[in-house]
């Protein structure tokens, strides 16, 4: 069980700490007053592990009352309404290598899922010169057999490496594919817009090149990244990535069709002609930014090193606020309806697991 303290009237903050067990709650919703005269709310918000014991999970996917869930080594957890967890092989044409922060990352169901069975899979493989590439695939689902089977390529030969391999994938509000992909350890990619390194790409859900991207026979939308893990759209279809920093100085970006965000040039506040400054960056704290999603226009961003979801109001961008901690590192958020899901990242290497990490987390939003 959890709380929330809920100022009212005026603006107000919404904070998630863990509290007593759920035998001892006793009626801790009521009003307060602190030093100033505010009222303050206590509200209880139930939460649920839905699944635990998950290794590196990387993405959360819900189709309905059922979620799955890549698992960096190569494998997909299903999560059925029941809470029942299969994993479920992945049948690819190149092995996954999972090294560091490489594995089988992103994945997004086709819209037309429930009728043909398709979705779309980041991963890392081996490539040329056993150098670590990155592919986007669609797979089909063979839900008799507890398999996914790669059906299609629609992209091969993104940079990569250990660390810095990008790996969101999104259908925007506009049907197209979208994937991030970091610098791959070699910073003056990002600003090569021949290379799809350091980038954010837009695609057709065959693979194809869109005729309105911003630069010709090219499947870059924008560039100048080092490692972006999160995409998501308010209403009006403006769009935001969440990226990591190199030493602190972690952002959210308004992402707009052919601008240059700048790395490794500039980061932070600093300003260069024709290179664009984050909305907001972390200064020297660390959030290391993963999976971002909004409701109500609102961002909810998944923090790792942050241990936390933040929120993050567009409309007043010099705040972002720790909306749910006390669960370790988290990978992803996604919100459907009323409903907040995330997953803990703790096995990944860099966490401190707990004996039931990593877990699948619903919680109601107030």
């Amino acid at each position: 069980m959890k709380k929330i303290m809920m100022t009212l009237g005026g603006s107000f903050l919404l904070v998630a700490c863990n509290t007593v067990d759920d035998e001892e709650m006793t009626d801790i919703t009521g009003d307060a007053s602190d030093d100033d005269g505010v009222s303050e709310t206590v509200v209880e918000v139930e939460e649920t592990a839905m699944a635990e014991n998950l290794q590196s999970p990387w993405a959360i996917v819900k189709d309905e009352d059922r979620f799955f869930i890549p698992k960096r080594e190569g494998t997909i957890y299903r999560i059925d309404e029941n809470e029942e967890i299969t994993e479920e092989t992945v049948q690819l044409n190149e092995d996954v290598i999972q090294e560091a922060e490489s594995g089988l990352l992103g994945m997004v169901l086709d819209p037309d899922f429930t009728s043909n069975g398709y979705a779309y899979a980041y991963h890392s493989y081996e490539g040329a010169d056993t150098a670590i590439e990155n592919r986007i695939v669609r797979l089909e689902w063979n839900e008799a057999d507890n398999e996914w089977t790669e059906n299609a390529v629609l992209l091969e030969g993104i940079p990569g490496a250990p660390t810095h391999n990008g790996g969101r994938l999104a259908i925007g509000p506009d049907g197209y594919l979208y994937a991030t992909t970091g610098d791959a350890e070699e910073v003056d990619l990002a600003q090569d817009q021949e290379s799809l390194a350091g980038s954010i790409l837009r695609m057709e859900l065959d693979g194809a090149i869109p005729e309105d991207n911003p630069f010709d026979g090219s499947l870059v939308y924008s560039y100048g990244h080092r490692n972006p893990q999160g995409l998501t759209w308010l209403h009006d279809g403006t769009m935001y990535s969440s990226e990591h920093g190199a030493s602190g100085h972690d952002e959210i970006n308004v992402i707009e069709a052919g601008n240059n965000y700048g790395w490794p040039v500039i980061e932070g506040d600093e300003e260069e002609e024709g290179m664009e400054t984050p909305i907001i960056h972390s200064g020297q704290d660390t959030w290391a930014p993963s999976g971002i999603t909004t409701y109500d226009d609102v961002i909810y961003m998944a923090g790792l090193r942050g241990e936390a979801v933040y929120l993050f109001n567009p409309d007043e961008p010099s705040e972002l606020t720790e909306y749910v901690s006390d669960y370790g590192r988290v990978r992803d958020v996604v919100i459907e309806g009323n409903d907040l899901y995330f997953i803990t990242n703790n096995t990944d290497g860099r966490g401190n697991p707990e004996s039931e990490d990593d877990r699948l987390i619903h919680m109601e939003l107030n």
